[in-house]
């Protein structure tokens, strides 16, 4: 879905540049509001553990069923199929609309590494779904971080080499700390220092791997179509590499397209929401990512995560695409839908199977 290395590395537009050279504002304040209401009442904590027993409870009876989980539709969510594409699976929607619960209970903090044309627009989709984002690059703040940050995301976009040494550095930390951590390896296949990164921190027990198809092709070591960010290769193309990816480096693996499609090696799940739209602008997919390891943060089974980023960005898109009459105003009203979305127009718009 992304149309170039610093546009679709997940892109939001390029007045975010500014806001994303360190924390964003927006995301300090959501940062400190985190902070506050993590600390205040052993009430929050009760919802919090109720929410994180539905979550579980859901991913123990998606274990058993058989079904499949998704993604968001053609690269976080482009154009999926019509409403009969798919046979729905209501125990995998419950898990989504479980895992969006815990998410809104807990406000995950969540680091996002990030390139320079997406950072206001992926805090901004965060801040809405009901996360909190940061976006701290300075290497040893990044260490640092993970003591306090639920989650991080790695986002090869924009790639330089301060960013590597920081990513090298933050990673490692997360690890220490339990916590999880999200590549989306933008572009990798095409380029040749993106590529030999990626395949050397993919390495470290990534939580989950989120790329459209020529990037998750091409991260596999497999010859690809893609065009920088652009994808020349479908989701259905790219899911054998995804299985053997998934089993080679332990990852959940989201490779998105027109239908987009998770594995964890063995069990896959598909989702076939979306809308074109969703390629039209700049940091529909890298913003996925971000959602991903917020998720990832609260959600113990991690193919639950994937679904719960690829559905909830899709049926938003969706959503926002019926409201909007063009690409523009889509963008803006994506953020919207994101923040009204909830457990009943999942269940009546997730088309999973």
């Amino acid at each position: 879905m992304k149309t170039n290395i610093t546009a679709d590395a997940g892109g939001a537009n390029a007045g975010g540049d500014g806001a994303a050279t360190s924390t964003s504002a927006s995301a300090t304040d959501a940062n400190a509001n985190v902070n506050a209401a993590a600390t205040t009442s052993n009430s929050a904590n009760a919802v919090n553990a109720a929410a994180n027993a539905n979550v579980n409870a859901a991913a123990n009876a998606d274990a058993t069923d058989g079904g499949v989980v998704g993604g968001a539709g053609a690269g976080a969510g482009s154009g999926g199929g019509g409403a009969g594409d798919t046979t729905n699976s209501p125990c995998l929607i419950e898990g989504v609309v479980r895992a969006l619960e815990c998410l809104r209970a807990r406000c995950p903090l969540t680091h996002c590494m990030t390139n320079g044309v997406v950072k206001e627009f992926t805090a901004n989709v965060l801040l809405a779904v009901g996360a909190s984002p940061a976006m701290i690059e300075h290497a040893e703040e990044a260490r640092e971080f993970a003591t306090m940050a639920d989650a991080l995301l790695v986002n090869l976009g924009t790639l330089d080499d301060a960013q590597m040494e920081a990513m090298r550095g933050a990673i490692p930390a997360y690890r220490r700390a339990g916590k999880p951590w999200v590549l989306d390896p933008v572009a990798v296949g095409a380029l040749g220092v993106r590529t030999r990164f990626a395949r050397e921190i993919a390495g470290c027990q990534p939580a989950l791997i989120r790329g459209n198809a020529s990037e998750i092709i091409g991260l596999c070591g497999r010859a690809s179509r893609g065009r920088g960010t652009d994808s020349g290769d479908g989701a259905e193309e790219a899911l054998d590499a995804a299985r053997e990816l998934a089993a080679r480096t332990g990852a959940v693996v989201l490779a998105t397209g027109a239908v987009d499609y998770a594995t964890d090696g063995a069990r896959v799940r598909s989702c076939a929401n979306g809308h074109v739209w969703m390629t039209r602008v700049t940091g529909a997919g890298c913003a996925q990512g971000a959602l991903a390891a917020a998720f990832a943060a609260v959600c113990g089974e991690r193919l639950v995560a994937a679904l719960a980023a690829a559905v909830v960005m899709a049926v938003a898109g969706e959503s926002a695409a019926a409201r909007t009459a063009g690409p523009g105003g889509f963008r803006v009203a994506l953020v919207d839908e994101l923040s009204r979305i909830d457990g009943e127009s999942l269940r009546r718009r997730a088309r999973v199977a």
